[in-house]
């Protein structure tokens, strides 16, 4: 009687220690990105062109996802307007986003291609991670 309490007081510190690491280490990947860049572009189509930017946008962030510090790019659309068009953008790297990624050519071609689809230039504002929280 004796052993099989002394084997589940054992198991149950072990599972309780491997419970604890994986919280932490959660709780260490989920801090990892708080000095990431978050990056919102509002985009407006001109009038029946909004198949064309959602084509051409998604072309371009194929190339895009192949760029250093690149993490993720959420393309929304406004359901109501759907010329309204929004990216959610994060990177690992704020001087990396505003310099080399600025001037890669795909993004400079995107640039020129986008004045014949695109109503103007877009609307880009920059913003960093206060609070996260997920389901749990």
């Amino acid at each position: 009687m004796l052993k099989n309490n002394l084997k589940t007081v054992i198991y149950f510190v072990l599972l309780s220690a491997l419970i604890f690491s994986c919280k932490e280490q959660n709780i260490m990947l989920e801090n990892s990105d708080i000095n990431n860049l978050y990056v919102m572009v509002k985009y407006k189509s001109q009038p029946d062109k909004q198949n064309e930017a959602l084509i051409t946008l998604n072309s371009l962030i194929l190339e895009v996802k192949k760029e250093p510090n690149f993490v993720n790019i959420k393309v929304l659309v406004d359901p109501a307007d759907k010329t309204n068009i929004l990216l959610f953008e994060e990177w690992s790297d704020e001087v990396y986003y505003k310099g080399d990624h600025m001037k890669t050519p795909h993004l400079q071609k995107f640039i020129n291609d986008s004045r014949s689809f695109l109503a103007g230039p877009p609307d880009i504002s920059f913003w960093k991670l206060n609070s996260n929280y997920i389901a749990d």
